[in-house]
């Protein structure tokens, strides 16, 4: 067991243990695009992302350069926060999709910062060759280096529901090959996509758990303004988890990951503006208390019903 008072295997206190004190990420809009909006996958994209690519626009749209994104991300939380340390985190759309000396220009950027302490690069298991890959591994031999994979579900029918553009194979050679050269990988999983159901779900847990997968983040499927899945919802053709049953498919998920797997999200953070549905899913405080209230009421914890432990190097910096 993780212990009474520490059920899952937080990323802060992951950071804590590395650093010994707050580490806050800074996230960045590269102003990169995607194979699955550009038209050599689909221009369609996945049903549930945005113009944004899932991140802050602050490139796309408000035409900040990476410096000035950091330098405003690194004032905001040491007044928010009071942090000192922080990581780079390459968040919109797919951030190792270009030249590999174009990334490379980006990341230096980016790291070329006081206090900057580490790099997080999001990015779709597709988009990724041997020749990125061994360049954040370089990275990771004098900085910490997370590797973050979109698989959103571990089953191929969803994820061609979900227009996402490739298939759990994909995600699987990716994994395997970042492990390989030390990267940290995390793992992005949506609960409650279209036609799954708890064991489906649970099913995606499983497999997590049975590759050098080091980290995940948990996000609810949260319905905003200009995607293809809000036509769907409004038609009717899908729904939205309630509060309690996302509670307990989190509590369910945790069961079924490795003890020693970081937990860097629980819930998502939907942009309030262009939120259709669920309401509930702004009160990410709330939500947060409520899966820890759960943990407590069942007498459970992270790792209960799995067997196996991430193996290869130690959690760190690779």
């Amino acid at each position: 067991m993780v212990g009474a008072m520490r059920r899952y295997r937080d990323y802060n206190g992951y950071l804590r243990e590395i650093f010994g004190e707050r580490v806050q990420k800074i996230p960045i809009d590269a102003g990169l695009s995607c194979p699955n909006r550009d038209g050599t996958i689909s221009r369609e994209g996945c049903i549930f992302c945005d113009s944004r690519g899932s991140g802050t626009g602050a490139w796309s749209e408000g035409g900040l350069s990476i410096r000035e994104q950091v330098l405003r991300g690194r004032k905001f939380a040491e007044q928010r926060y009071g942090a000192r340390k922080f990581i780079a985190y390459f968040q919109s759309f797919t951030n190792t999709y270009g030249p590999v000396g174009l990334l490379k220009g980006l990341y230096d950027e980016a790291l070329d910062h006081e206090g900057m302490v580490g790099l997080a690069v999001g990015t779709r298991p597709d988009c990724v060759d041997r020749e990125v890959i061994e360049l954040l591994a370089h990275y990771g031999k004098r900085t910490l280096v997370w590797i973050e994979y979109g698989l959103q579900s571990a089953h191929n029918a969803t994820l061609s529901r979900i227009n996402r553009g490739h298939d759990v194979r994909a995600f699987e050679r990716a994994v395997l090959e970042s492990a390989r050269h030390g990267l940290n990988v995390c793992a992005h999983v949506i609960l409650g996509l279209p036609g799954e159901d708890r064991e489906m779900m649970m099913g995606t847990a499983r497999f997590l758990g049975s590759l050098p997968v080091r980290g995940v983040k948990i996000h609810l499927l949260y319905v905003v303004k200009g995607t293809r899945l809000a036509s769907l919802y409004e038609d009717g053709a899908c729904r939205v988890l309630e509060q309690g049953e996302y509670i307990d498919l989190v509590v369910d998920f945790l069961e079924y990951l490795p003890s020693n797997m970081v937990v860097q999200r629980l819930t998502g953070d939907p942009p309030p503006q262009d939120l259709i549905a669920p309401r509930w899913a702004m009160n990410k405080s709330e939500n947060l208390r409520l899966i820890k209230r759960r943990l407590e009421e069942r007498d459970t914890w992270q790792g209960k019903k799995c067997k196996s432990s991430i193996t290869g190097s130690s959690l760190g910096r690779a």
